[in-house]
């Protein structure tokens, strides 16, 4: 017999849990493309995701995913024989950077491995070393989803400043924005890329790029025609935003996502997900007491708030993976990158995530662990249930 019929629950770092009102915008009948709602609605979409980004600057849309979003950045801003700086902190750096490559550009990397964030002295001497500014931009993962470590953008920048290096500096926020707290002008980012199914809370389908004037003068001679961020921009026909047919359905989706988060406040929604982040925290912290379980990133400080990668016994993550999905309904993320894959999972809680939908994760992980006779330390829902208890706010 299986517990897991009814309504099951995607606790993977992407794409995350959608909310109804989202998915029920979406369902209707194809708009016209060529004039009416559509241009109006597409038209509000800019001033509320720099909103969400904290910046003044441009943002370029793309049907596509995240990789997209890379693809458009490197060939906006780069050329051929270019250098970047890649800074790894799991696989997605490493993966922007492969792609770099095989688009012409020299890649420099420094690899942190899968439990440390970024460390300046590292990139303090890579860029004093580079006399010639060879390197052209600086590429990093704010919270990298394989290891679920969170970088400090701030002293990135500051680190960069200090060398008198004019590199750009490109970050990616496909599973921090809408979750971390982030801010692109006051942080002295460049140039950022994000997508539409993690935090932004709607189906995947939609890339980001957003960026300021020292970007956007940085022009290379990678871009081509559907690339070109200038015509995303400089919106002279509707079609423009897209190169082509918009993706409709997305808009409106995205359109309700956003006034989601405008309604909830974008400071709320961050403290929202450090509460709930910081009460798994304090489970794993009970559990850990026994056994090899672990949490991937040790540092409370270095933790992103929208994913927690674990590590377990040999073969346990796995195990669990399968235990929770097909006992309970709970779907957890696998472990990404690894050469030890079983060893590992990760769980998701970004976006439209709340406390009993945590706390209900939570409990279902405990009574895996214990139908799996995988060693694990008492009171662990206590613990979380203290955080969330301290951390919610007045009633009425």
């Amino acid at each position: 017999m299986s517990l897991s019929n009814g309504r099951s629950y995607l606790a993977i770092p992407g794409p995350s849990v959608m909310p109804e009102r989202v998915l029920q915008a979406m369902h209707r009948a194809s708009p016209n493309i060529y004039r009416g709602e559509l241009i109006e609605l597409t038209h509000s979409l800019i001033p509320d995701l720099r909103s969400v980004a904290r910046t003044d600057g441009d943002v370029a849309m793309y049907i596509g995913n995240g990789h997209a979003a890379w693809e458009a950045a490197i060939a906006n801003t780069l050329s051929r024989g270019d250098t970047v700086l890649v800074l790894a902190t799991g696989r997605f750096c490493i993966g922007w950077g492969e792609m770099a490559a095989m688009m012409g550009v020299t890649l420099q990397t420094i690899d942190f491995g899968f439990e440390s964030d970024i460390d300046m002295a590292q990139v303090a001497d890579a860029l004093a070393k580079d006399v010639d500014h060879k390197i052209k931009a600086v590429l990093c993962v704010q919270v990298d989803t394989s290891s679920s470590v969170k970088n400090d953008i701030k002293a990135l920048r500051d680190t960069m400043t200090a060398a008198k290096h004019p590199a750009l500096l490109m970050v990616d926020c496909m599973a921090s924005l809408g979750c971390d707290r982030f801010e692109m002008d006051a942080w002295g980012v460049d140039l950022m890329v994000a997508g539409c199914q993690k935090g932004l809370m709607t189906p995947a389908g939609i890339g980001f790029v957003f960026f300021n004037d020292k970007a956007k003068a940085h022009r290379g001679n990678l871009v081509t025609a559907y690339w070109d961020w200038q015509p995303r921009i400089n919106v002279s026909e509707y079609y423009r935003y897209f190169d082509g047919t918009a993706p409709t359905h997305h808009l409106y989706g995205l359109r309700v996502a956003l006034d989601m988060i405008n309604e909830e406040g974008v400071e709320n929604v961050w403290n929202r997900h450090s509460v709930l982040a910081e009460a798994i925290w304090a489970a794993f912290a009970a559990w850990e007491a026994k056994g090899q379980m672990r949490l991937n990133i040790s540092d409370p400080s270095k933790r992103g708030t929208s994913v927690t990668a674990v590590c377990t016994g040999p073969g346990d993550g796995l195990a669990l993976q399968n235990w929770t999905e097909q006992q309970a309904g709970l779907t957890l993320g696998i472990g990404l990158g690894r050469e030890q894959a079983a060893d590992f999972y990760r769980i998701g809680h970004m976006g439209h995530v709340n406390a009993h939908m945590i706390m209900g994760m939570l409990g279902t992980v405990q009574a895996g662990l214990t139908a799996l006779e995988i060693a694990h330390g008492a009171g662990a829902l206590d613990a979380a249930a203290r955080v969330i208890a301290s951390g919610a706010g007045p009633v009425g």
